[in-house]
């Protein structure tokens, strides 16, 4: 079913170009669960020049960032039975403590990773966290996650699929994932402390 949701996501912001990227980047940080880069991607490979990656840069990053507001909106005023609604308990947990513990960066870490960006902002809401701290660390974090793509996507497009094919390219990726990967995992598992 959630294989159904994307690819009628993905096929219709596809459809309209800058405005599908901004709806899905907004509604994704809102409620949806298909990630705008499932659009960013392709459409950095396919930009033509300089100001439209530029473009992608801009819609994807303040579009996520305006979705985040109506995220921070939900858990403002819904608060915790949003929350416990749509996200596994262990899941929120570890973003309860993620802001806790970190604060800002908590926001700027969801925002960076793959972590969903919609429960931190129900979780931010919820816990009343200053609403232009929110926004600068959402601005920051999600400027850097798409960026990062539409750079090696749309800048670099030739010149890194070519190293896709390089065998030394793979070797190399999975040793950096796994020295990065098992630490954030241990790191992520710490936050699971229930109350």
């Amino acid at each position: 079913m959630l294989e159904q949701i994307t690819e009628s996501v993905v096929s219709w912001g596809s459809g309209f170009g800058l405005f599908g990227l901004a709806l899905v980047s907004a509604s994704e940080a809102v409620l949806q669960p298909v990630p705008p880069d499932l659009l960013v991607i392709p459409m950095s490979l396919e930009a033509e020049s300089n100001f439209v990656l530029l473009a992608i840069f801009l819609v994807s990053t303040i579009s996520s960032v305006i979705g985040s507001l109506g995220g921070y909106a939900i858990g403002n005023y819904v608060g915790r039975p949003a929350i416990d609604r749509f996200a596994k308990p262990t899941t929120s947990r570890k973003l309860d403590e993620l802001i806790s513990r970190y604060g800002d960066a908590g926001v700027f870490i969801a925002a960076v990773s793959p972590i969903p960006y919609k429960l931190l902002a129900w979780t931010a809401g919820s816990g009343r966290m200053d609403l232009r701290t929110f926004v600068f660390a959402g601005l920051f974090g999600r400027g850097i996650r798409f960026g990062l793509e539409i750079l090696l996507i749309g800048y670099w497009g030739d010149e890194f699929v070519k190293m896709l094919e390089e065998p030394i390219f793979w070797i190399v990726i999975c040793v950096f994932s796994l020295a990065v990967f098992v630490p954030v995992k241990s790191w992520w598992e710490s936050l699971d402390s229930p109350v």
